[in-house]
Formats: C-alpha cells, sequence, structure tokens
C-alpha cells in the first residue's frame, strides 16, 4: 500500500498559498485493507474513506470509463493494480494532477508545475470532455486564480466550447450548477467565472438569463459602460471589492435581469425592469433550486434598487414605503445587505467605480428613525387594530420626515 498526498493541496503549496484541505490517494489497497485500517466509508460513488484520526479524506486509486450523458454516466475502476499516473490522468488539470510521496518527492508526469510558473489552465487528457462539471470547476478556478494572471489554455477552450456544442452541459444538475456558483461567487475575482463561460458558450445554456444581458444597451448619462451585460459584471467585481458575501453578491448578479427582456423598440430605456426582474429572479433561483436566503435578498434587491437610487429625491412616504417593502424594520441584517447591493450597482459604472453612495446614508438613518418608533406606547394608550396600524404608520412617517430633513441639513454644512 502507498500513499501520496495529491491535488489541490500540492497545487497550493507549489503556489504559496495556505493549503484550505489534504486529500489522499491510496495505491495498491482494496476496500477491505482499509476498513480493517478504522477507516470509514463516505463515497456513495467513489471508494473514498475519511481517516480514523485526521479525518481527512482517502481515495483508492481509481480510473473511470463514460457510459452516459452527464455528471453520474461513468462506470468507476478501482482495484490495486490501479496506477498513481492512471489516476492522475483522469483528473480535469494539470495543476490538480500532481502528488507528493511520503518523501515528499513531487510526482508530476502530465507537467502541472510547468502550468502553473507558465499561469495555465490546461485539461490532462481528452477524458476532459466526458464531464460537464468540469466546464464549472475550470470558470471556477478561472476566478479564484485570476489574480495570480491565470488564463483557460486556448485548447481547453476550444475542448469546452466542444462540449457545448455536443449538449454535454445540457445534462448537468442543478444541485452541482449551484454549488460551483456558489463557491465561484465566493471569490475576489467572481465575474471571471461568469466570463469564462460566456467565452465558451456555457452562459447561455445554463444561465440564459445572464446571456441575454450582453448587447443591450442602457443610457450613457448613467451607464458610460453601456451594455448591460458589462455593468452586470462590473457591478459583481465592485460588490466582491465592497467585501460584501456571497448572498449579496448573487443579489448584484442578477438585479437587473429584467432589462433583458425589454423589447428592442424600448432601449435604451427599461421601464418596469424591476417587477420584471423580480420574477425572473424566482424562476431562477426555482430552477437552479438556489437557497431561500439568497432568492429573498435578490427579489428585494431587484425590485427596489432603483428605490435606493433615487432615495435623495425621494417624498418621505415614499421612503418610508420603501423601508416597509424591503421589511426592513424586522430584517435589519438584510437590509445593510441591500444597501451594499446597490451601492456596488451604482459604482458598477464605467468611470464611477469609486464615486461616494450618500442614498444608502440617508437610508440607514431614515431607517434607524422608523425603528425607535416603537408601539408598546400606542398599545398603552388603548389602541389597537386599525388604529394603532394607522397611529404607528403617522408617526414613523414623522420621524423619518425629520431624519431626512436633518440629513439634507447636513449635506448643506458639509
Amino acid at each position: 500500500m502507498e500513499i501520496y498526498l495529491v491535488g489541490g493541496a500540492v497545487r497550493d503549496e507549489l503556489l504559496k498559498l495556505p493549503v484550505r484541505e489534504r486529500d489522499w490517494v491510496v495505491i495498491g489497497a482494496t476496500p477491505d485493507e482499509l476498513l480493517a485500517r478504522g477507516f470509514r466509508p463516505v463515497g456513495k460513488d467513489f471508494p473514498v474513506f475519511l481517516h480514523p484520526d485526521t479525518h481527512e479524506e482517502y481515495a483508492l486509486a481509481r480510473t473511470e470509463r463514460k457510459t452516459a450523458p452527464g455528471y453520474h454516466g461513468f462506470s468507476v475502476h478501482a482495484v490495486p493494480e490501479v496506477t498513481l499516473e492512471d489516476d492522475l490522468r483522469r483528473r480535469d488539470l494539470t495543476i490538480n494532477a500532481m502528488a507528493r510521496d511520503a518523501d515528499g518527492h513531487l510526482i508530476d508526469p502530465y507537467h502541472g508545475a510547468r502550468d502553473l510558473e507558465a499561469r495555465w489552465l490546461r485539461h490532462v487528457s481528452p477524458a476532459f470532455a466526458e464531464d460537464p462539471v468540469r466546464i464549472l470547476r475550470v470558470a471556477r478556478f478561472s476566478a479564484r486564480y485570476a489574480p495570480l494572471g491565470f488564463q483557460v489554455a486556448p485548447e481547453t477552450l476550444d475542448l469546452m466550447r466542444a462540449m457545448v456544442a455536443n449538449g454535454e452541459v445540457d445534462h448537468l444538475v442543478p444541485e452541482r450548477v449551484w454549488t460551483e456558483t456558489a463557491r465561484a461567487l465566493s471569490e475576489s475575482r467572481s465575474e471571471r467565472f461568469f466570463e469564462t463561460l460566456r467565452d465558451c458558450g456555457a452562459l447561455a445554456r445554463i444561465f440564459p438569463e445572464l446571456d441575454r444581458l450582453f448587447g443591450v444597451p442602457q443610457p450613457p448619462v448613467h451607464h458610460p459602460e453601456i451594455d448591460t451585460g458589462i455593468h452586470t459584471l462590473m457591478a459583481l467585481a465592485q460588490a466582491a471589492r465592497l467585501g460584501a458575501d456571497t448572498i449579496t453578491r448573487f443579489a448584484v448578479l442578477v438585479h437587473d435581469l429584467g432589462k433583458g427582456t425589454t423589447p428592442p423598440e424600448e432601449w435604451l430605456h427599461h421601464h418596469g425592469h424591476e417587477q420584471r426582474s423580480a420574477d425572473l429572479v424566482q424562476s431562477f433561483c426555482q430552477r437552479l433550486r438556489i437557497p431561500y436566503l439568497y432568492r429573498e435578498l435578490a427579489v428585494a434587491t431587484a425590485r427596489y434598487h432603483t428605490h435606493c437610487h433615487r432615495a435623495l429625491e425621494l417624498r418621505p412616504q415614499t421612503l418610508l414605503n420603501t423601508l416597509l417593502g424591503l421589511d426592513a424594520l424586522r430584517k435589519p441584517q438584510r437590509f445593510e445587505q441591500f444597501l451594499l447591493a446597490c451601492e456596488a450597482d451604482a459604482r458598477g459604472r464605467l468611470g464611477l467605480e469609486n464615486r461616494d453612495y450618500p442614498q444608502a446614508d440617508l437610508l440607514r438613518r431614515v431607517h434607524q428613525a422608523a425603528a425607535a418608533v416603537q408601539a408598546r406606547p400606542l398599545v398603552q394608550q388603548g389602541l389597537s387594530g386599525l388604529a394603532l396600524a394607522e397611529a404607528l404608520r403617522r408617526e414613523r412617517l414623522a420621524a423619518v420626515t425629520e431624519a431626512r430633513r436633518a440629513f439634507e441639513t447636513c449635506q448643506r454644512n458639509a
């Protein structure tokens, strides 16, 4: 039995990056031998075990053969005769197909270290084309390692395009699409994930609502970059720059989906795109089975982001209605996520990346003022039902009006 450290741990160590997790491959062993040593089986489709002490993953060396379309269409061959080189050959990228032995020596039969130096994401073998998830993984690695200058190798991009043309990506299951997308949204250059998918043609098949944004113009006075798709990715980049979490980044990504459905004769204006965007976000999230917290913020951002942008112009009554529509008084944390998403949207425009966004400050002030008005004193006065609701609204409107006036005074005196 021989054990080797493989995959991401070797790759990131060579890049001098923190190693997030350590995976191992076992050569010349059987499942019974690992079970006898106390390893616990966890792989449903593949022979993967957890170490009894470290709980790190140990996988028996294996080869795979394509038997049907899609991610699950493989037969797995894991026997003691499978070599380390056989196991590494089935991996997606050369930079992930390296190993270290017990003495720390690098085993690199497919020149992953050379591609690390040259900053290439390159497939190991033609077997790459058998698994559509690898398109998503390459796009995600492109987002992760973009700050280091990595690019997809031309021949790999050509292979990905062929996979799209052959319909292989049409067999991706929603859960795996979302898992890879959510991980990509956490990267510092998450926009590169979607750029890579668009470069190979997969964006139109996996995320058609996003793909149709490209080529749709917007008024240059508000959007010097003009193209809605470009703006969307610029806004996503700003969300990462502002330190937004993945839930907020997703809201930024889909906030303008409705502009993709504006009839060409109505360009450059997109009247009513907010509600259309909210409806499209609902169906988008349902199709990909996206978690509720992501859906909730994304729908709210799609519906109300222009209210936020116009906050300085809105009357106190409209400001209060916006707070209530966002359920901001009951969900202040989500309200902060909404404001950050709107700021990323405002800054995701050519030449306006560092603009101030006082609208968020105003909305924070009126939110604080409205939230300070409590129902208890009104209940103690004997109010209930409709009378209580009307009195509560009157007092909150008065508080919002005063907060708005104080904000304007501060702005004038600044």
